[in-house]
């Protein structure tokens, strides 16, 4: 389940597998998908993460 994480006063979502954090849930939710599914990162969804912008 995609965690909510309220980080320097902005709600972000975060991904329990891989930790990368987003501001839209549906980003987190795919991340956590794909993480779950491939055990690895997808850098099309992680480009979309708070931590690469």
């Amino acid at each position: 389940m995609v965690k909510n994480t309220n980080e320097t006063n902005k709600e972000l979502y975060q991904c329990e597998e891989c930790g990368f954090h987003y501001v839209e849930k549906e980003w987190a939710e795919k991340c956590e998908a794909w993480c779950k599914e491939h055990k690895s990162c997808n850098l099309e969804i992680t480009a979309h993460a708070e931590e690469n912008k």
